[in-house]
């Protein structure tokens, strides 16, 4: 077994063990499902049939705030209680325990979106019926396989920037406000939307039918895999900073 795998496989010991994993994995299951339920309950029929996407994304994108939390909290917390002494101590390449962590991470985020998303899916497509989006369209697909590419991405994103700030309450003020609470607001504004829209939390709207381009309000200047190529590289600048600076500071 290499170096890499043993050291992810302690990554993935260490978010199975801690008892905040299961509830707050739950909690976002919770919150999609329960606000898929009620927005699927209040969809009407009629408009574009795009349009029967909105109970599944208004509920993931809200709940993906617990995600990110979830992402952060597996980072944030070693650096608070000083525990990622002990991890460098098992671990001594820097370079090789930030990759295993954030593998870790990216994993168990993939999987948990991925089977809550299918699952919001299916109970939208029961409360609305032959008004869901088909999943025989490849528009459909395309918008699920985005949505859980953006879940994903986003997370593994602030991870990064857990790592680079190394505190949990620290990250958490700063992309709380500035990517969802502001950005979800300031990305529709005319003054700001040029700027705001290749924000991290904004990219993948494309792709699940929450705006489209050339909308004169909502739409933005890409396309959807536009919009998720412009998420790698944030992900993949994000890396790179996390990498360095878990790499160049003192535990």
């Amino acid at each position: 077994m290499s170096g890499f795998v043993r050291a992810a496989s302690a990554e993935w010991v260490k978010i199975r063990s801690v008892r905040s994993t299961a509830v707050t994995l739950g909690l976002f299951a919770f919150v999609a499902l329960g606000l898929g339920w009620v927005v699927a309950n209040g969809f009407s029929a009629g408009g574009p049939a795009a349009d029967a996407l909105l109970p599944v994304f208004f509920g993931l994108l809200t709940a993906q705030l617990v995600l990110v939390t979830f992402a952060v909290a597996m980072v944030g917390a070693e650096f608070s209680t000083g525990t990622i002494r002990a991890s460098l101590a098992a671990v001594p390449s820097r370079g090789r325990l930030f990759a295993a962590k954030m593998t870790a991470i990216g994993v168990t985020v993939a999987v948990a979106a991925l089977v809550v998303e299918l699952a919001v899916y299916g109970l939208v497509r029961l409360v609305i019926g032959g008004a869901a989006a088909p999943l025989s369209e490849w528009w459909t697909v395309e918008a699920l396989l985005g949505g859980w590419i953006h879940l994903t991405l986003l997370s593994v994103f602030t991870a990064c920037v857990a790592v680079m700030l190394r505190s949990t309450v620290v990250s958490l003020s700063v992309l709380l406000p500035v990517l969802f609470l502001s950005g979800q607001g300031l990305g529709n504004l005319e003054a700001v939307k040029p700027v705001v829209q290749y924000f991290p939390d904004q990219v993948g709207m494309v792709i699940m039918h929450m705006t489209r381009p050339g909308d004169p309000q909502f739409g933005r200047d890409y396309g959807p895999w536009e919009g998720i190529a412009i998420l790698v590289l944030w992900t993949a600048a994000a890396l790179v900073g996390g990498w360095l600076a878990m790499r160049r500071r003192d535990a």
